[in-house]
């Protein structure tokens, strides 16, 4: 990807953020921008976000973002002067659901691995050089 895409993709998600954050205060409260990909030819881009709360919550902020779509990108457009303003689709970004899953995988291990630890009778240590002087 390129450096140019980069710092589109990292503009789109801030001007978009900052739409929904100041004009659709109410709508978008639980919803947060966590990327942007734009095609290289900035006909095609996808922003995926995080909702806080349930899937019913999930399902209605992205039918309510698919509904708004047409207002956002020409409020982009407003804000950004680019050649082409892509079309977007939004995409569930399910990254932190599957890091806490990960993160509670390895606290279960962790768990198990103390309680093995914690039954087993400690093992007698062989004497060290330094304890025969």
């Amino acid at each position: 990807m390129s450096t140019r895409t980069l710092r589109v993709n990292e503009l789109i998600q801030r001007e978009l953020s900052d739409i929904l954050r100041k004009r659709y205060k109410d709508e978008a409260v639980a919803i947060t921008i966590t990327g942007v990909q734009v095609s290289p030819d900035l006909h095609e881009g996808k922003v995926f976000i995080a909702v806080t709360g349930d899937e019913e919550d999930e399902v209605k902020s992205l039918r309510w973002l698919k509904h708004n779509s047409k207002e956002f990108r020409f409020e982009l457009g407003r804000r950004i002067v680019l050649k082409n303003m892509p079309h977007f689709t939004y995409a569930l970004d399910t990254s932190t659901a599957r890091g806490n899953r990960i993160l509670s995988v390895l606290d279960e291990i962790a768990a198990q691995d103390k309680a093995r630890n914690d039954a087993q009778p400690p093992q007698p240590q062989p004497p060290s050089p330094a304890d025969k002087e």
